[in-house]
């Protein structure tokens, strides 16, 4: 989250959610986890993006588990 909420924001936020009749809270909570995975994707759409490019300009190498290991504890 870019903000904090305060609590008290917050939970001013779950109470009016505890206002709403069941069906329209499932239906929010629904709508959350959609655009909550969509953000998910993009993220990762722009993390892939990012190692394609490192990799276009040459800034990854290869090796094996062995090889990483072995640098990881010099």
């Amino acid at each position: 989250m870019g903000k904090k909420i305060t609590s008290s924001h917050f939970q001013e936020v779950i109470e009016m959610v505890e206002t709403l009749p069941p069906d329209d809270q499932a239906l929010l909570i629904e709508i959350i986890r959609q655009r909550l995975i969509q953000n998910r994707r993009a993220e990762l759409a722009a993390e892939i993006a990012e190692a394609r490019d490192a990799y276009r300009q040459g800034e990854t190498r290869s090796g094996t588990v062995t090889d990483l290991m072995k640098e990881l504890t010099e």
